[in-house]
């Protein structure tokens, strides 16, 4: 691995944690193992870069998809027409001031105002009741 620009390997890894090394191919995986070497087998070069790909950014790939989640759940808790945000003491000066001249109809676009933060959303969503 020294002689690709990696940090050598001193333990048992899965190849999948050896593949999430930046410097590190798929195809410098199957040098060093006939294993892998034989999966690849039969596979265009298209093939094996998409599944590079696809282990490579696995666990971004679902941070984001929990993301998209969580805004669509957001978007979904709608807030009252006639809400009064002064009532809720815990918010942000800002906040309440965007809030208020805004008037968002649901969380998700109360989160996407430049200076609301994930708290102020939070202490709506308590305040709410959601």
């Amino acid at each position: 691995m020294e002689s690709i620009g990696s940090s050598p390997i001193n333990q048992k890894l899965r190849y999948v944690n050896i593949l999430s090394r930046p410097n590190i191919s798929i195809n410098d995986i199957a040098r060093y193992c006939k294993d892998v070497e034989n999966l690849l087998v039969g596979y265009d070069s298209d093939t094996t870069e998409q599944a590079e790909i696809l282990m490579k950014y696995e666990g971004y790939i679902e941070r984001e998809k929990e993301n998209a989640d969580k805004f669509k759940r957001l978007d979904e808790m709608t807030i009252w027409n006639n809400f009064d945000y002064s009532q809720v003491q815990s918010l942000s000066s800002e906040a309440l001031e965007k809030l208020k001249k805004i008037r968002p109809s649901n969380l998700g676009q109360a989160s996407r105002i430049s200076g609301i933060s994930p708290s102020d959303i939070s202490i709506l969503m308590v305040y709410m009741g959601k």
